[in-house]
């Protein structure tokens, strides 16, 4: 059996989730701390005042200072718009992927944001043929690579950390590789683990890594359960990669421009700033990964062009930002008229050089593992 807690399967009702605004700041009332809770007790929910609503739907991402607490708020609350979770889970099961060249390099795969959902991380896992049925690396020489953001929202974050560890090491033996890349939701993690309440420059406000990260779904099964080990793999993690002409980084955003010029600058720079342990400029680090949507709007072709031109590759590949939020669809929050948008797979936009590979899974989406290339 796969290693780790799977406390949620596709067809069961999903945990509490966290709102998601754009940019990340920390708002006024997020900076008390969370009351002590009995184990396995429901939030308490502070006493907030009723906040009138905005002009316009918020954009997806992380809240901003001076945003009124909405209605009922606590640092887990569900209020994402829900997908038809029954339109989306289903996955059909493929071949074994195969060698596509004489050189011995298997096929290339990508995975979106799972966010703590083990159970359908190794379901969409086995539906291509990645793991076996007791979760083990089945694929040969296959190339996987995971966008980032492991945890926060979902039941398991650390099982989903463990998990990939694991395949790592299995998928080296077996002449392939699993790889991953560094999301915003690792350096808030890391954050929260080694900086927890100390104040940081924000910019907009006093802030802390742990109200960050308590106000985006963290979740204290997970920090709980963190180890050194844990921190050390993430704190590794490269931000961008290229292969096969793919462009891989986590958020929509090109805000990497701003540590360096080349994929290796870009990702000896962030290594080096989590290895010199300064809070505030870990803090700038974060934010700056959590920006987005700078490739759907007018002049998103050309943010992808400049990144391209950059460093390379013909089309950039990303998670971070959910697809039904960069299509402008959403659904109701209880699901029941059935006319939410339905995820069937990545999105290509910004005139075909971005691929979204978000599937809302934190919203009752789809966890998309895909390959690569994708034909559209």
């Amino acid at each position: 059996m796969v290693e780790g807690s799977m406390t949620q399967g596709a067809g069961q009702e999903p945990v509490v989730r966290t709102a998601t605004l754009r940019d990340f700041r920390v708002p006024p009332y997020a900076q008390t701390p969370v009351p002590p809770q009995a184990p396995g007790a429901a939030p308490h929910p502070p006493v907030l005042p009723h906040a009138p609503a905005p002009p316009h739907p918020p954009h997806p991402g992380n809240a901003n200072v001076g945003d009124e607490p909405p209605e009922g708020y606590t640092p887990t609350e569900r209020d994402l718009p829900v997908i038809n979770r029954g339109d989306t889970v289903k996955m059909e099961t493929v071949p074994e992927p195969r060698p596509v060249n004489g050189e011995g390099r298997g096929p290339l795969f990508v995975v979106g944001d799972v966010h703590g959902y083990l159970d359908e991380l190794v379901a969409a896992l086995a539906a291509q043929g990645l793991i076996d049925a007791e979760g083990n690396w089945a694929a040969g020489n296959a190339r996987l690579w995971f966008l980032g953001d492991f945890t926060d929202r979902g039941p398991d974050g650390i099982g989903v950390i463990d998990l990939v560890m694991r395949l790592s090491a299995e998928a080296a033996a077996a002449g392939g590789y699993c790889k991953a890349l560094m999301g915003n939701h690792e350096l808030l993690l890391i954050g929260a683990k080694r900086f927890s309440d100390t104040p940081v420059n924000s910019g907009a406000g006093t802030a802390t890594f742990q109200a960050a990260w308590l106000l985006n779904g963290g979740q204290k099964s997970d920090m709980d359960r963190l180890q050194d080990v844990h921190l050390q793999w993430m704190s590794r993690l490269d931000a961008v990669v290229e292969e096969d002409g793919h462009l891989l980084m986590h958020s929509d955003t090109t805000a990497y421009l701003d540590y360096g010029s080349t994929i290796e600058d870009v990702n000896d720079t962030i290594t080096a700033i989590l290895t010199r342990n300064d809070a505030d400029e870990c803090w700038d680090l974060f934010r700056k990964l959590t920006k987005r949507f700078a490739f759907r709007d007018e002049g998103g072709a050309e943010a992808v062009r400049e990144l391209l031109t950059t460093y390379g590759g013909q089309r950039v590949v990303h998670g971070h930002s959910p697809i039904p939020y960069l299509l402008g669809e959403v659904g109701t929050e209880d699901g029941e008229d059935g006319s939410g948008p339905v995820v069937n797979g990545p999105h290509v936009y910004a005139e075909g050089l971005a691929i979204a590979m978000d599937g809302g899974v934190t919203m009752a989406g789809k966890l998309l593992v895909v390959q690569l290339p994708l034909h559209d």
